[in-house]
């Protein structure tokens, strides 16, 4: 069980990271929001993992940790209203801008022919593909 529930925070963290690095504004939200689940379930993991257990016994050494359950709670909810607050500046932000890129302007694209090999001039070109002026 534990293991498991490394892989699927690693999984959370690296897909989390990948998305935050991406150059558009809705995929850095969905990074952020795959990033706090995966702080949520490292959270709620440290609160010892049972299955069928209630929460706390009589026998003061097999219980499961209610604090974290708690504080993973507030963090879904708090989490919930980070990630509609962002996506709706982003919203907002694509409406005024026209764009959805993180740096608000997306870099123009060059045509092959536009292309330049650094180092080589215009009549290093002519030369080698054989164009006379």
């Amino acid at each position: 069980m534990e293991l498991l529930v490394a892989i699927a925070i690693g999984v959370l963290t690296f897909s989390g990271v990948y998305l935050i690095l991406r150059a558009r504004t809705f995929s850095v939200a969905l990074g952020l929001t795959l990033f706090s689940y995966a702080v949520n379930l490292f959270l709620f993991s440290m609160g010892r993992l049972h299955t069928g257990k209630p929460a706390v016994l009589s026998d003061a050494t097999s219980y499961t940790d209610p604090v974290p359950q708690a504080l993973v709670l507030t963090a879904i909810v708090i989490g919930f209203a980070m990630t509609a607050f962002v996506l709706i500046l982003s919203l907002r932000a694509h409406t005024e801008l026209g764009s959805d890129h993180v740096d608000g302007v997306e870099k123009p694209k060059l045509e092959p022919k536009q292309r330049k090999v650094k180092g080589q001039s215009n009549q290093s070109k002519r030369k080698r593909f054989g164009a006379t002026r």
